[in-house]
């Protein structure tokens, strides 16, 4: 009974789903590259420059952060553990280094036609 009422509820005039002729072409078109040499860089040469000044920056906060050895080991010698150089300057070179990093990845390459 229940197929006898679905039926009674379709109108006449219209009917099942029409097979497709015609093949569905992509809305896009992807490249063919014939080889990876002919793909663009990801980044330009500015980009690197700033990566390798990030990094720069990062190693010699790390160099300044290093050391504080002193010459006895039974004595503890808090002016160079605790000295400006080690506690300040280094963490914010490493942080500086780090927002230069970001910096030079999210620029944007400059696009030569």
């Amino acid at each position: 009974m229940s197929k006898q009422k679905s039926q009674e509820n379709i109108p006449a005039n219209t009917t099942a789903a029409k097979p497709v002729a015609e093949a569905v072409k992509p809305s896009f078109a992807p490249k063919a590259h014939k080889s990876f040499q002919d793909l663009p860089f990801l980044f330009d040469k500015q980009n690197y420059m700033w990566m390798g000044i990030g990094l720069v920056v990062i190693i010699l906060g790390y160099v300044l952060m290093s050391g504080g050895r002193s010459v006895d080991p039974n004595v503890f010698d808090g002016d160079s553990l605790y000295s400006f150089t080690r506690i300040t300057l280094a963490p914010v070179l490493i942080l500086a280094g780090l927002v230069i990093e970001g910096y030079a990845i999210m620029k944007k390459p400059v696009i030569k036609d």
